[in-house]
């Protein structure tokens, strides 16, 4: 029953996630994205695009790499959202995340 500081901290990081996803709609390349996804970019050296639901954004293995994000890319960037792990790690984490 109590707060968790962490948790505030990440909620910031978020509000300023969820902006960046709303700005990818202006975007003429995403219009493929559906509602209620979002696209991010994964891999070490090539880079391949993922479309995902942004119930991801709740689980904490996500926000986890979403951290990992911020610390290598900043989200302060106009380019795509870019999760540095490789391509395997992320499937078999979003492989996961649907199963719950």
């Amino acid at each position: 029953m109590g707060f968790q500081l962490p948790r505030i901290v990440h909620s910031k990081q978020f509000f300023r996630l969820r902006s960046l996803i709303g700005k990818q709609h202006l975007n003429p390349v995403t219009t493929d994205v559906p509602k209620g996804h979002f696209t991010v970019y994964v891999g070490d050296s090539q880079k391949k695009r993922f479309v995902i639901p942004i119930s991801y954004l709740n689980h904490p293995s996500f926000q986890d790499l979403l951290i990992q994000a911020e610390e290598e890319f900043g989200f302060y960037h106009s380019s795509a959202l870019i999760i540095p792990c490789n391509e395997e790690d992320f499937i078999n984490l979003t492989s996961h995340l649907n199963c719950l």
